[in-house]
């Protein structure tokens, strides 16, 4: 199956509702009331409307993104579209992960809900033992995993029959309860020391508040989105904390605060202690409520860890689709239309962590792990708000803004601080990971930048170097293949121009037109932009992207104002991202003939991306004559000619200057075939190469031709053996080099053959790049000068 394959929509306003209610509601009622009122008392349900509050400013701003990018994945497609995938990466292994911690959590509370029912031995298995609550999980994981492989359609059904039916056991409870409390019980509201726990406590109970972001992980299965996301985020967040803050009160108001604290099923002995003051036709109705309340507390954290798998595998799939991690991930099952090598690992890592964790570090951690992830889907918010990029119309905008996603990010990254030291590096950890597994791994394959990187670049004059330089550092090298222009004289901007996009538009990719201003060292860079000393560049570049625009490809233009002229030619290829550089050439500069960088630059560089330098005699591309005698740099010949002929229709003919006709003849074709120019004429001489190349160039129209890598003492003490051929042939010539590093001794003693490359052979042996001019700016633009 492809990457790009869609989801069915086939779950109904009431299943997104009851996902984030199912989510939320488990273990944060049944599970953490003895550990919040063991150390902020009364308090306790003070700690979940904050976390309610803290959640209600996220669930906002997901709604707003939800609306607008309807798609699977939820926070993580969001941060990731936003900030770029370096920080998608970071969102989607946080929250993928933070689902998984969360998911074992909700199991270990079920398996000590079941253990209280049956009473359950503990478990050995080797070395390894097992408590009865974790061996009960396990079970139910693997449950759970299992009905979430079957559907979407049938993980929303059972939500909504586990849902309403909790609902009900809790309002059963809340009338009893009501009906015995005492609001005396709930005093000191405030014991010693209980304010200074406020906030460790929200830290620790934020783990009830995962579901509602996860609402949004399955947005590209919710029947009509834009009006039934919303009402699901926000509305879930304030029915759940109105739930946890009126239950936890009438829990302590009912009975004494004693039984809540540091009881993991509390609320199942309290509903023994409130049921068993009535009987009915004399029948102790303790036994009822503590087994209503005990059915509860299953459901609560059978629905929180069903949910909570369902969204962490479509988060899984979302990474995959997006190429963060292997798309093969992404496989639908051909029977029940779920992405089940996703949901595989899922559980699998389910399993880990309940095998390895306690109570408390599988809550914390997820909570750390969302924290994260809502603080950075807050700044998606704000970057898609400022940047708004094309296509970028939510249904639902989040008002105040931009308060609410500020306030948003703030407290969720603040309330981090709270949470156990041991947990915050063990979190942090997983971030680094994500960090480093997007660079090593991920960004090799990933083809979309974010929208952050394109608002940058689209700034680049105006902001500072070191934020165009991040945003391209950490750029995917599978995204689309930019194609770098430096234009400076507007009589040769549109054959260059005309050459860029043509090879842009073989490769999909995209122009970047550059304008390098020349400013004389006597006047600061800021003083020049100031007085619009730059002014005249746009209208060069805005003529060479309607040009390049003719060809079908995007257009990218930049104006850069520096000291330098040429040398800023490499450091913009860098800076830009460019995966080609073309530029045009003069006779000679520097006293380094034949060389497309001057004698310091070949000093101190080598190429960043690969280069063309054109020199212009008219762009016409019908006949184009490739020379080579099989040296790397020919291969870039051999690309450039394939995209120039598929592109125009050019007859290519490829020559070859060998000894042995034969030999030459067997070598030509080999490598013709290897290079894809297999139906290309093949052309076999003996003799003077240069000689041969002039002839074969008078029906050409252009001569594409590789590079050296001769090293600069080496080519001022013996000369270009191509160099004079190529000012003398009537056609445009094209010179191909390839990016590549060199060492010192290289640069300035190499011979120009590479290991793999014959020497003195053919025409790869030899061939230099001519330089460009700044004197001549009407023979080329490869030197940008002041326009």
């Amino acid at each position: 199956m492809s990457a790009d394959e869609e989801l069915a929509k086939d779950l109904g306003p009431l299943a997104a509702l009851t996902i984030g209610i199912g989510t939320m509601i488990g273990a944060g009622i049944f599970v953490l009331p003895g550990t919040a009122v063991a150390r902020a008392g009364p308090l306790a349900a003070a700690t979940f409307v904050i976390g309610g509050v803290i959640a209600l400013f996220t669930a906002l701003s997901a709604s707003e993104l939800g609306t607008a990018m309807p798609k699977s994945g939820g926070a993580y497609f969001y941060v990731n579209r936003a900030l770029g995938p370096l920080f998608g990466s970071i969102s989607g292994w946080a929250n993928w992960m933070g689902l998984a911690f969360a998911s074992a959590f909700y199991m270990y509370g079920f398996g000590e809900y079941v253990n209280a029912l049956v009473g359950a031995p503990a478990l050995a298995i080797g070395p390894l033992s097992l408590s009865a609550a974790k061996t009960i999980g396990l079970l139910g994981a693997v449950l759970f995993i299992s009905v979430n492989y079957l559907g979407a359609k049938e993980t929303g059904g059972l939500q909504n029959v586990i849902v309403l039916t909790l609902l009900g056991i809790l309002g059963v409870f809340t009338v009893v309860g009501l009906a015995n409390a005492d609001v005396e019980s709930l005093r000191p509201i405030a014991p010693p020391g209980a304010t200074a726990e406020v906030l460790p406590v929200t830290a620790i109970v934020f783990v009830s508040y995962l579901g509602f972001v996860q609402i949004t992980s399955v947005a590209e299965e919710i029947k009509e989105p834009g009006k039934n996301l919303p009402r699901a985020v926000i509305g879930s967040v304030v029915i759940v904390t109105t739930i946890y803050a009126l239950f936890l009160l009438v829990l302590l108001a009912a009975v004494p605060t004693e039984l809540v604290a540091n009881n993991d099923t509390a609320v199942v002995e309290a509903a023994q202690l409130l049921f068993g003051k009535y009987d009915v036709l004399g029948f102790d109705l303790g036994g009822l409520g503590w087994g209503i309340l005990l059915l509860g507390g299953l459901l609560a954290t059978a629905s929180s860890a069903n949910a909570s798998i369902l969204s962490s595998s479509r988060i899984n799939f979302a990474m995959g689709r997006e190429k963060i991690v292997t798309p093969k991930l992404n496989r639908i099952h051909p029977r029940f239309g779920t992405p089940y090598r996703s949901i595989a690992v899922t559980g699998a890592l389910i399993v880990v962590f309940l095998l390895v964790g306690n109570l408390e570090l599988l809550a914390t951690a997820g909570s750390v792990l969302h924290l994260i992830v809502y603080g950075l889907l807050n700044i998606a918010l704000i970057v898609m708000r400022e940047a708004d990029p094309e296509g970028y119309e939510p249904d639902f905008e989040v008002p105040f803004y931009p308060f609410v996603p500020i306030i948003g990010a703030i407290t969720s990254f603040a309330l981090i601080a709270y949470i156990e030291p041991l947990v915050i590096l063990l979190s942090g950890a997983f971030t680094v990971f994500a960090g480093l597994w997007y660079l090593l791994y991920a960004r090799r394959h990933v083809e979309t930048t974010g929208v952050l990187a394109d608002w940058v670049m689209d700034r680049s004059e105006e902001l500072p170097d070191a934020a165009v330089s991040a945003a391209t550092t950490v750029k995917p090298e599978g995204g689309e293949y930019r194609v770098m222009v430096p234009l400076a004289n507007p009589a040769t901007e549109k054959h260059l121009i005309s050459l860029a996009a043509a090879i842009a538009n073989q490769r999909d990719g995209k122009v970047v037109a550059v304008n390098i201003a020349n400013v004389p060292d006597q006047t600061s860079l800021e003083s020049a932009r100031e007085r619009g000393a730059h002014d005249a560049a746009h209208d060069l570049l805005e003529t060479a992207k309607a040009d390049a625009e003719t060809f079908g490809v995007d257009v990218e233009t930049h104006v850069v104002l520096s000291h330098r002229t040429f040398e800023e030619v490499f450091d913009a290829a860098t800076t830009y991202g460019a995966d080609m550089t073309v530029m045009g050439w003069g006779e000679d500069s520097h006293g380094a003939p034949g060389r497309a960088e001057s004698a310091i630059d070949e000093l101190a560089k080598s190429l960043p991306c690969d280069f063309l330098v054109f020199r212009d005699r008219g762009f016409d591309t019908s006949r184009i004559l490739v020379p080579t005698a099989g040296g790397p740099d020919s291969e870039l010949s051999a690309a450039v000619a394939r995209m120039l002929r598929a592109e125009f229709g050019s007859a290519v003919t490829l020559l070859h200057v060998a000894d042995d006709v034969e030999a030459g003849r067997e070598f030509l074709e080999a490598w013709a075939d290897e290079h894809g120019l297999a139906d290309a004429e093949i052309r076999v001489e003996t003799g003077d190469v240069e000689s041969r190349i002039a002839e074969a160039a008078e029906a050409a129209t252009l001569l594409v031709i590789g590079a050296t890598e001769k090293g600069l003492l080496s080519r001022l003490v013996r000369g270009s053996l191509v160099l004079d051929v190529l000012y003398d042939v009537d056609c445009s010539v094209l010179l191909a080099e390839r990016e590549h590093e060199r060492s010192l001794f290289d640069r300035l003693l190499g011979s120009g053959a590479r290991a793999t490359e014959p020497a003195e052979t053919g025409v790869e042996a030899e061939p230099t790049t001519p330089t460009v001019d700044p004197d001549s700016p009407a023979d080329g633009d490869g030197e940008p000068t002041e326009s």
